[in-house]
């Protein structure tokens, strides 16, 4: 019986340490705690959570980013979403930035299939 329990006991933990070890995690880190306008305490980000945080609404690419033409998008993309060629265009890592060309940063944020 003694031994049921323990097997059972390191089942359980070799179980619940599985999803942790596949997680995979990046040198990118995020500050989640300020005190007196400075940071205290960072977090490291996931492969995927540096992705997503890589170019969000109001990130600035700056006049010097080589844009891409609205000519060079998926058109279905552009049709969808009504892309105009008044403003630039990014499209990197799965997803279209859409810049203000006269701030130059991301004012929204399309995913592509």
């Amino acid at each position: 019986m003694t031994k049921a329990l323990l097997a059972l006991g390191a089942a359980a933990v070799a179980l619940t340490a599985a999803p942790a070890e596949a997680r995979q995690y990046t040198n990118i880190t995020k500050c989640t705690k300020y005190r007196h306008g400075r940071c205290v305490q960072w977090k490291r980000l996931t492969r995927k959570q540096a992705r997503r945080a890589g170019y969000r609404v109001g990130y600035n690419f700056g006049p010097n980013y080589s844009y891409v033409d609205i000519g060079s998008l998926p058109q279905p993309i552009v049709t969808r979403y009504h892309l105009r060629p008044t403003f630039r265009y990014v499209n990197r890592d799965g997803y279209v930035y859409v810049v203000n060309p006269n701030t130059y940063r991301v004012v929204r944020v399309i995913s592509v299939p």
